[in-house]
């Protein structure tokens, strides 16, 4: 009873440990982007950390500490002159302006390039592709051909959206309006616009949305095939990631639909789960979570919000174009700071609630 009861316990745990690694790992992949250029431009880095909090681990080598800390959701890459002025020749604030572009930009640059080595890998092991070309419809699809849809268009377009591949399709249709579905194809090399397309209409979850009813043309992978199609599904995800956060402000989604690190290691975990039942289709799974969560860090980094990369990159930006630099800055990303905190505190606690209860 004991022995069980601890299995039990351990094919709990061990997932999520499992998760918080792969964080570990996408997190240290961003600031080891930042460290690598650092130490290339000759910036004296102080310390380069996994997580937060009190050491674990740490060693010092050269000028560089290096710590592992204990709560995993975090890491960063301290360097001298970063947030204040240093006298030291190595000072990050010393460094030529592009020099310190190419430092803040290579964190979420590299978790794009791991994005797009994941999706590569994917696309690798399935060994085949679906297109964005309509193959045929099921025997129910009756209202997409009388709204002009035919087998072989090439789908180029939902609601003005451009669709790069075939998960475009899938999300396009699942956020589109259900009322008004206007479609561009490309129909023997002519370019058409079909208005008021009808799908069908699926609720999950106290969400409606839309389906496509048609298969699509599958093709077997080429050297040329692979790489096209792993770039075109990185972007895709990264646009998503956009998308997504306009939908948020817009108000299409509330705070329930976003997750953070609590609800993300759930995730993780189940894909951890679902790999260990489902083999390589499980695999595949967990590479497009994982996929999806270093893309969506690194297109989110870029954003001009105070505190991260991209509002960083906009300020020296800004200095390079004046010849010197913005007052107050450090204020500005210390209140950013703050207000991102207070929305993790309030999404971790609701991502705490939803695993409990």
């Amino acid at each position: 009873m004991i022995s069980i009861s601890f299995l039990n316990i351990l094919n709990t745990i061990w997932p999520i440990l499992v998760a918080i690694l792969v964080f570990g790992l996408i997190i240290f992949i961003h600031e080891f982007g930042h460290f690598l250029f650092a130490k290339l431009f000759k910036i004296r880095v102080n310390e380069f950390a996994i997580g937060f909090g009190p050491a674990f681990l740490k060693f010092k080598r050269k000028e560089t500490q290096y710590a592992v800390r204990v709560l995993p959701f975090g890491g960063y890459c301290a360097m001298e002159g970063e947030n204040e002025d240093s006298d030291d020749p190595h000072a990050f604030n010393k460094a030529k302006v592009w020099k310190r572009i190419i430092v803040v930009a290579a964190g979420a640059v590299f978790n794009l390039i791991l994005g797009f080595i994941l999706m590569l890998t994917i696309v690798l092991i399935q060994g085949g592709h679906y297109t964005t070309t309509i193959r045929d419809f099921s025997s129910e699809a009756t209202s997409n051909q009388a709204n002009g849809l035919r087998e072989g268009d090439r789908i180029t377009s939902i609601d003005g959206r451009r669709i790069y591949t075939s998960d475009d399709i899938v999300y396009m249709l699942s956020s589109a309006d259900i009322e008004d579905i206007t479609v561009e194809v490309v129909r023997d090399g002519e370019k058409l616009t079909l208005e008021k397309v009808q799908f069908p209409v699926v609720e999950s979850e106290g969400h409606t949305f839309l389906t496509r009813d048609f298969n699509l043309v599958a093709e077997r992978n080429t050297f040329g095939s692979v790489i096209k199609q792993s770039f075109l599904k990185t972007v895709s995800m990264g646009r998503l990631a956009w998308i997504s956060l306009i939908d948020l402000i817009s108000g299409k989604y509330g705070l329930n639909d976003v997750s953070g690190p609590v609800g993300l290691t759930q995730v993780v975990s189940d894909a951890v789960t679902t790999t260990m039942t489902n083999g390589v289709n499980g695999l595949l799974y967990l590479f497009q979570i994982l996929c999806m969560i270093t893309v969506n860090l690194g297109i989110f980094n870029l954003l001009p919000i105070p505190a991260l990369d991209g509002s960083r990159i906009w300020f020296l930006v800004v200095e390079g174009i004046r010849g010197k630099p913005v007052k107050h800055e450090a204020v500005v990303h210390a209140v950013g700071m703050a207000i991102l905190l207070l929305f993790m505190v309030v999404i971790v606690f609701k991502d705490l609630y939803v695993w409990i209860f």
